[in-house]
């Protein structure tokens, strides 16, 4: 099969974030499908171009055999603001478009969103070369993006929900990441749950595994002594990782052998930092994104990790990537999101709940897990072991490329 995959964020080679479709890519590649993605230029964590796209509008580059990539220009005003961001997602939209009508005609073309511009793209290349498409919900928009103050505008808000009616009528499938996504949507758009899998995020099994803690990241950074807690991911209002910050201020006076580390970049990253420098804190430690190869060594540097969001009710439909990547690599997980995430957590005995948004709870959680090794190595081994059970990537990949199968061959047959 030929299979065209949208996806604006797919994973750069240097770049950093979620790997999910490279992997998925080069499982299926590997089995003799040949796979063109419809990528963005841009580097998702710091919205900056890579130096080899300056200039360029549609640059194609080959990943691996049967693996090509078409990358195409991103406005680079997606981190300024709203209406920046709102930009950079209508450049791609066109650039994509185009990208997609100058390749051979696939067998399926698959988008997966956010941002919802891809299923626009979808609709236009799946209808003007007769092909199904599958449209894949990672977060539900627009509601995650109204639930955390980012978008207020009623002409804008209406008109992204048009446009999410739009991609779920145009699919001919629909996947989704977290069985709430799935409940929501049936409930809540009307979609018949026939038309709909749940394939999840999954762990990169492949890329991130237990390795030693006393590593080269402890080195980089002056930490060798430290007991690290760790973040990895973005830095956005829906993160709210003011949180940490006002947990840093509180667990340096309780336990100053703590620190706090936060992989990642966005638009609120400044003003955390700033926040951090008026507090005085030494206890806490900025990295610049980094590769994908690297992410293992800067968890595995870890003595916990964690991965929160602000508190609403859209959040508790979402599973974070970087669980998934925690437990890989057998490190005890502070998740502070209800709903979904928490019951992923809990459920593989992995971790613990704090409420999200309240530092002092989390900081309690820090020095209760510090204090308790025998518990933290418990949560560790039974974490990967669950993980590899049931959220393999490779076992993933299989699951979807049989709905891949089954979709193709209906569409032949009609």
């Amino acid at each position: 099969m030929h299979i065209m995959i949208v996806h604006q964020y797919y994973l750069h080679e240097k770049g950093a974030g979620g790997s999910r479709w490279n992997q998925f890519a080069r499982y299926w590649a590997q089995k003799g499908h040949k796979i063109t993605i419809i990528a963005g230029m841009l580097e998702i964590a710091s919205a900056k171009k890579f130096p080899e796209y300056k200039g360029k509008f549609i640059v194609t580059e080959h990943d691996a055999e049967n693996i090509t990539v078409k990358r195409c220009h991103v406005s680079e005003a997606y981190n300024k603001n709203f209406l920046g961001r709102a930009w950079a997602y209508f450049s791609h939209l066109c650039s994509g478009t185009i990208a997609g009508l100058g390749v051979k005609k696939p067998d399926v073309i698959i988008c997966t969103s956010p941002p919802l511009t891809v299923g626009l793209t979808g609709y236009f290349l799946s209808t003007i070369k007769r092909i199904p498409m599958i449209f894949e919900v990672r977060d539900l928009w627009p509601e995650s993006a109204i639930d955390t103050g980012v978008l207020t505008n009623k002409s804008l808000i209406k008109m992204l929900y048009w446009l999410e009616k739009k991609s779920y009528k145009s699919a001919a499938w629909i996947n989704v990441l977290t069985p709430a996504f799935k409940q929501a949507l049936i409930e809540k758009k009307n979609i018949p749950a026939e038309k709909i899998s749940m394939i999840p995020n999954g762990a990169d099994l492949d890329i991130i595994f237990p390795g030693p803690k006393q590593n080269w990241v402890r080195e980089k950074h002056h930490l060798q002594d430290k007991f690290i807690v760790t973040y990895v991911g973005a830095h956005g209002r829906a993160n709210a990782l003011a949180q940490l910050i006002e947990a840093a201020d509180i667990l340096q006076y309780q336990d100053p052998q703590v620190q706090i580390v936060l992989v990642g970049d966005g638009m609120e990253k400044k003003q955390l930092m700033e926040q951090a420098k008026k507090l005085n804190l030494q206890n806490v430690t900025f990295v610049d994104p980094v590769p994908k190869s690297q992410i293992g060594d800067y968890i595995n540097a870890s003595d916990l990790c964690t991965a929160v969001l602000k508190k609403c009710d859209t959040f508790k439909t979402v599973y974070p990537n970087k669980v998934f990547d925690y437990m890989a690599a057998e490190k005890t997980t502070i998740i502070g999101i209800d709903g979904v995430a928490r019951k992923l957590v809990e459920d593989a005995h992995a971790g613990v709940f704090v409420e999200p948004e309240n530092p002092r709870q989390f900081a309690q959680a820090v020095i209760d897990l510090k204090n308790n090794p025998e518990k933290r190595m418990a949560f560790e081994k039974i974490g990967r072991e669950f993980v590899t059970q049931h959220f393999s990537r490779k076992v993933l990949s299989e699951k979807y490329l049989t709905v891949i199968e089954n979709l193709v061959r209906i569409n032949n047959k009609s």
